[in-house]
């Protein structure tokens, strides 16, 4: 099991999400980036269960997400892959289709590797102060680490 998620402000307008995996980097890399791996444990809010995973992994490239709950409601985002050199880098654009924040955000994801534990830096820039406030006075931290705990039961079972 890794460590809970830490989400602190980052800057005038960004947030740094930082959390770490028993698991070597190139394989939290791609449970991070391939559909097929990210189904498995990217499931949203409780309640809530993948139904879209779509990218085009590459520099330029989009990528689509959407999740659906019971009631049969749809919750999607979805950006452009702006770099990606793997298994260190990743730079996306994200906008959801019923933004609680205003504009879209820029994700710099970093992951390194020391004695087969992952670190993951995420650096989430939004277009304000205001937005970047907004989100930090959420449940970010809650969702994030139930999604982590889902990645780590994951990459256990990887092994």
């Amino acid at each position: 099991m890794g460590t809970k998620v830490t989400v602190t402000a980052h800057g005038e307008r960004a947030i740094l999400i930082t959390r770490s995996f028993k698991a070597p980097r190139a394989l939290v890399f791609d449970a991070m980036t391939k559909p097929e791996m990210l189904k498995h444990w990217l499931h949203g809010p409780p309640g809530w269960t993948m139904t879209t995973c779509v990218m085009d992994l590459r520099a330029g490239g989009t990528y689509r997400w959407a999740w659906t709950n019971a009631d049969g409601r749809e919750m999607g985002m979805g950006g452009r892959i702006l770099e990606l050199s793997p298994p260190d880098r990743m730079v996306t654009t994200e906008k959801f289709d019923d933004a609680w924040y205003e504009g879209e955000a820029t994700n710099t994801l970093t992951l390194s590797e020391e004695n087969g534990v992952t670190l993951m830096s995420l650096v989430v820039e939004y277009e304000s102060t205001k937005a970047r406030d907004g989100v930090l006075a959420g449940p970010m931290s809650t969702g994030l680490d139930a999604s982590y705990d889902h990645l780590d039961n994951y990459l256990a079972s990887q092994r």
